[in-house]
């Protein structure tokens, strides 16, 4: 009986250990420049239906229900989708404009797992052109604070805001 009380507290003490060196707070971004002027692409990035039409989890799943709330393109506008293991269960509410510059959302994941985050759009004007950054951002809570030890966002992440991207950038520039 005392081994396994010793067996069982070294291991609560090291999964605290392991929950304080875990990563509590993650940010993923990727950037394009597209040549189309800032108030069309902002205007773009704003309407919730037009991001599904170069959105990379839509190829994940064709046949991923889609649902919208609210006045496409304004604060408070929502999008919910429900797909595959893929692309899970999930909404996304516009909650920020800052006109030609910055969009913030909160995405709402409730399938596989229960999280939320914040995603944004930053967009820089240059000559004749447009900087888009995409990015998302948020904290990890006890215990998926030691899975992510093990899983990288960036790895996990990074790559679909990449095709995505380029994917906008040919639909921007169209």
């Amino acid at each position: 009986m005392k081994k396994a009380l010793w067996i069982v507290s070294i291991l609560i003490i090291l999964v605290f250990i392991l929950h304080l060196f875990a990563p509590k707070a993650y940010q993923v971004e990727r950037k394009v420049v597209v040549t189309s002027q800032i108030d069309t692409v902002f205007k773009s990035l704003c309407s919730l239906k037009e991001q599904q039409e170069w959105s990379p989890w839509s190829d994940m799943d064709p046949d991923m229900k889609v649902d919208y709330r609210g006045i496409d393109g304004e604060v408070g506008s929502v999008t919910y989708w429900i797909g595959n293991e893929e692309v899970g269960e999930g909404e996304q509410e516009i909650m920020k404009l800052n006109s030609n510059t910055y969009i913030e959302t909160e995405l709402r994941f409730l399938k596989p797992f229960e999280s939320t985050s914040v995603g944004f759009f930053k967009l820089k004007e240059m000559e004749n052109q447009t900087e888009v950054t995409w990015g998302f951002r948020g904290e990890h809570a006890f215990p998926t604070t030691i899975i992510m030890l093990f899983m990288d966002m960036e790895e996990q992440v990074g790559p679909s805001f990449e095709k995505g991207l380029s994917k906008f950038k040919a639909y921007i520039e169209k």
